[in-house]
């Protein structure tokens, strides 16, 4: 995020895409909210009529797998009427004259063609935003979760560009973490491109730098994702340890998942509870929980903040960093040598740019926004202002392209997959919860009462859905919240297991799966 969650309150204008944000990221909406009732505006683009739709002032139900042609159509509007922000522009951007040719390309009636949105309104939503005194952008998986991804949010970044909303308060681009501390996880160097602190691992300086630390060659080859992991699992990976994560149910194309796994010779999992993935583990090793462990939490607007044990260790669990260093002390691999919490952190504020002006007693009474570099800093609540980090902000050319696979007379209805307010990802923790399983005791499938009617079911009744790679069947909540054609589904709960459906494509570059859109086929079932 470029700016932190109080700035949240400040702008006039937000615009928030791909994003469920009363359901999400409840708390966080509490602030947008209180900008609403202070006045600005609210621009919110999503496929189904969500929450935040009922409280904006443009909504954009843009089919699914079209924010490209959605954002090409607002940037044409942008251009087109002279509403870019030219100071900001010439002094900080680069490649305008490309981008601002290719804008002005873009035909409306193609973009409504695509989006099926009214050409007004998308000219309605590009004018507020761009007007806007400080406008402010929000988005989440409802935009990385498709095969273009990468090209979703370079198109968000022109628009902050082409506008100027970016490098001042209330204003910028910003991501919202779909899990705890995923932030931290990249901090760390939970990446395979990158060494702790977002340092690329194919620059030889940093090459060099962490042959030094660990005393070891170190390889200038990234590393691979959990995609290609998965897809080499029993030819040339025979051994994985998962921490921390119900791969088997989050994952997509569950069956792929499970054969791959299954092809190991050997699997540990790392987890709190024993998880569908756990059971399929040759080694299952109990960590310790969030109020059980001491350590660090770096959170969704790059706030680093101290974690401290409430309660003691249940059982035999241990924190993961202590498991992890076991296993390589083991593996008689130097450098893991720990004792403490305190000691792994220490470690990443001397090896990371973003952290250097960090230790763990600075941080035990102080909150501080990253990159803090050295020890007089009082960290970056607010990122890119007065220059970027490379100077100037790179305005690139963005080209729509559909997703992997459309609908067809075989399966016509798009399917499309998110969270839901009453559970958690795949309910490792929220299905344990007597009281939560009250509020959402199964999975439901979100159909427009129309499409109830077309497909033959009833509201509370059965439905088989199919995709090319399996079916399940689920209950039926006939609501106008999923328009006509495209139905929604969480992939919560292991007894109605989505994502064996979903998994048709994954963006290029980065490896996401296309969770976002899956054509599917729908008839009336039998209760299971």
């Amino acid at each position: 995020m470029s700016n932190p969650l109080e700035d949240m309150e400040k702008p006039d204008v937000i615009f928030c895409i791909g994003t469920n944000m009363t359901e999400c990221h409840p708390v966080a909406a509490t602030r947008l909210k209180r900008a609403l009732a202070g006045g600005a505006k609210l621009i919110v683009a999503d496929p189904r009529k969500i929450r935040l739709a009922d409280i904006s002032d443009v909504y954009l139900p843009l089919r699914v797998g079209s924010d490209v042609a959605l954002l090409l159509g607002m940037g044409h509007v942008i251009v087109r009427d002279g509403l870019e922000n030219t100071g900001f522009v010439e002094e900080r951007t680069t490649n305008f004259e490309a981008v601002r040719d290719h804008l002005r390309q873009v035909d409306m009636g193609w973009v409504s063609e695509i989006t099926g949105l009214p050409a007004a309104d998308v000219e309605r939503a590009a004018r507020l935003y761009a007007g806007a005194e400080r406008g402010a952008l929000y988005y989440t998986l409802g935009i990385t979760e498709h095969i273009c991804g990468v090209d979703n949010v370079q198109s968000l970044c022109n628009l902050v560009l082409l506008t100027g909303h970016i490098g001042r308060e209330g204003t910028g681009i910003n991501p919202m973490r779909g899990q705890d501390n995923i932030q931290g996880a990249g901090d760390c160097g939970a990446l395979p491109n990158n060494y702790a602190g977002f340092q690329p691992v194919d620059d030889p300086a940093n090459q060099q730098k962490f042959k030094e630390l660990y005393g070891r060659e170190v390889s200038l080859e990234r590393g691979m994702t959990k995609v290609t992991a998965l897809e080499r699992c029993g030819e040339s990976v025979f051994g994985m340890i998962i921490d921390g994560e119900n791969t088997l149910v989050s994952d997509p194309d569950r069956h792929h998942c499970e054969r791959a796994l299954k092809s190991l010779d050997h699997l540990v999992v790392i987890d709190i509870f024993l998880t569908e993935t756990g059971e399929l583990a040759d080694v299952v090793l109990p960590a310790t929980a969030w109020g059980e462990t001491d350590g660090v939490c770096s959170n969704t607007e790059r706030r680093v903040q101290r974690l401290r044990a409430a309660v003691p260790p249940a059982g035999e669990s241990k924190p993961d960093w202590w498991i992890v260093s076991q296993i390589a002390q083991r593996l008689n691999i130097d450098g893991f040598e720990y004792e403490s919490a305190r000691d792994v952190f220490n470690e990443l504020c001397a090896v990371s740019p973003i952290y250097n002006g960090l230790d763990w007693e600075r941080i035990a009474e102080g909150e501080y926004h990253w990159p803090v570099p050295d020890k007089d800093h009082a960290g970056t609540p607010i990122l890119h202002q007065g220059e970027f980090k490379n100077g100037r902000g790179i305005l690139t050319v963005v080209s729509y392209r559909d997703p992997a696979e459309t609908i067809s007379a075989e399966y016509p209805v798009w399917l499309t997959t998110g969270r839901r307010l009453e559970s958690y990802h795949t309910r490792t923790q929220t299905g344990r919860a007597q009281g939560i399983d009250y509020l959402l005791p199964e999975e439901l499938l979100e159909i427009h009462p129309d499409d109830v009617a077309t497909y033959g079911l009833e509201d509370g009744g059965w439905a088989k859905m199919a995709s090319p790679r399996g079916e399940v069947i689920i209950r039926v909540r006939a609501t106008d919240r999923s328009p006509p054609g495209t139905v929604f589904s969480s992939f919560a709960f292991d007894d109605v297991p989505v994502n064996v459906l979903t998994g048709s494509g994954y963006d290029p570059i980065t490896h996401t799966a296309e969770m976002k859109v899956c054509p599917v086929r729908i008839e009336a079932a039998e209760a299971p």
